[in-house]
C-alpha cells in the first residue's frame, strides 16, 4: 500500500480484511531515508517519560530502542532519585530528574517535562509507570502540549487518556500499544472478550478514539483511525517476555521521530520487533533471550 493514499476517514465495509505485514507491503511503503538528514536534529528527537525507583529499566530499554530505530536525540524523564545511574547507564541521552511521590514514581512533569514535551518529534509515556491518578495528569499534560506524535504504553493505557485526547486541542496524533490485558482493562471487559473478537475491537476503538491502535499478540493488528488495518503474524514465542512491550513502544517512538507516520511507525515498529525475536530465537533458542537483546537486532533489519 502507498504512503501517498489519503486518510480520509471511511467507514470500512465488512469485506475490508487487514494487510498483511511482509517484506513486499514494507518496500512499497519505505520509512525516511536516513541519507537526507544533515545532522541528528533531523532524525527527531525523542521523548520518553516513565519509570521509577523500582523499574527504571523500563525506560532504558524502551529509550535505547528509540536510538536503534534511528532517532537522532534522545531524553528521558523519569523520577528525580533514578535519574543518575539512568543518566551513568545511557550516555547517549539527557535524563530529567522530575519530582517523585512517597512511592518512587513519577509525581508531575513540572516546568522542565512540560517545556522537554513541547520540543520533541515524538513522545512516549508509560513504561514503568502505573495506573495512577498522577500517571492520568501527566499523559493529559502531555497530549495537550506535545506538537508531534504521542505513543501512550504501559501505564499510560487508561481510558482516561482517551477522555483527555477527545479534549485535546492541538492535532497531536496519538499510538497505542496495548496487549489483551490493558485492552480488556480500558473497556472494562475480560481478556477472553478480547481473544474473541481482536480485529474488530482493534478497528473500532482506533476509530471512535482517533487514534493507531496496535493490539499486541502472537498475531498484532494494527488499525488506523480511518479503518485502515494491517497484520503481523510472524515473530517469536521468546518476545512474550518481561520487558519486551518496553522495546516495541521504544521502536515506534524512534520511527515517528524520524517522520514516519503514526500508521507507519506502528507497522515498521511491530515488524522489526518481531523480525528481531524471529532472529534472536533462530540463533539463541525460543526462549531465553532477554529483552534487551531485542533492539540491538533493529538496525541491521531496516537495511
Amino acid at each position: 500500500m502507498s504512503a501517498a493514499r489519503p486518510t480520509v476517514r471511511r467507514r470500512p465495509v465488512a469485506s475490508d480484511q487487514p494487510r498483511r505485514i511482509d517484506a513486499a507491503l514494507l518496500k512499497r511503503w519505505p520509512l525516511p531515508d536516513p541519507r537526507s538528514c544533515g545532522s541528528k536534529e533531523d532524525r527527531g528527537r525523542v521523548l520518553v517519560i516513565g519509570g521509577s525507583v523500582e523499574v527504571p529499566g523500563a525506560l532504558l530499554l524502551a529509550g535505547v530502542a528509540s536510538l536503534r530505530a534511528g532517532a537522532g536525540k534522545l531524553q528521558m524523564a523519569t523520577v528525580g532519585t533514578a535519574a543518575l545511574p539512568l543518566a551513568i547507564e545511557v550516555p547517549e541521552a539527557k535524563v530529567i530528574g522530575l519530582a517523585g511521590d512517597a512511592h518512587g514514581a513519577i509525581r508531575a512533569l513540572g516546568r522542565s517535562g512540560l517545556q522537554a514535551v513541547r520540543h520533541a518529534g515524538a513522545v512516549l509515556v508509560g513504561p514503568g509507570m502505573d495506573p495512577t491518578a498522577a500517571t492520568r495528569r501527566i499523559v493529559a499534560g502531555v497530549i495537550d502540549a506535545a506538537p508531534g506524535t504521542v505513543v501512550l504504553d504501559a501505564g499510560a493505557l487508561e481510558i482516561a487518556a482517551m477522555r483527555s485526547a477527545a479534549r485535546r486541542r492541538n492535532p497531536v496524533s496519538l499510538v497505542l500499544t496495548p496487549h489483551a490485558g490493558e485492552m480488556a482493562a480500558m473497556l472494562d471487559t475480560d481478556e477472553a472478550a478480547i481473544a474473541e473478537a481482536p480485529a474488530r475491537i482493534a478497528r473500532a476503538c482506533a476509530q471512535r478514539w482517533g487514534v493507531v491502535l496496535a493490539l499486541k499478540g502472537a498475531t498484532t493488528y494494527i488499525a488506523a483511525p480511518d479503518g485502515r488495518m494491517w497484520v503481523n503474524t510472524v515473530g517469536s514465542v521468546g518476545l512474550g517476555t518481561s520487558g519486551s512491550g518496553d522495546v516495541l513502544a521504544g521502536l515506534i517512538a524512534g520511527l515517528a521521530a524520524r517522520g514516519a507516520s503514526p500508521e507507519q511507525a506502528a507497522v515498521w515498529g511491530v515488524h522489526l520487533h518481531a523480525k528481531a525475536g524471529a532472529r534472536l530465537s533462530r540463533r539463541s533458542g525460543l526462549v531465553g533471550f532477554l529483552a534487551r537483546e531485542i533492539s540491538g537486532e533493529v538496525p541491521g533489519l531496516m537495511r
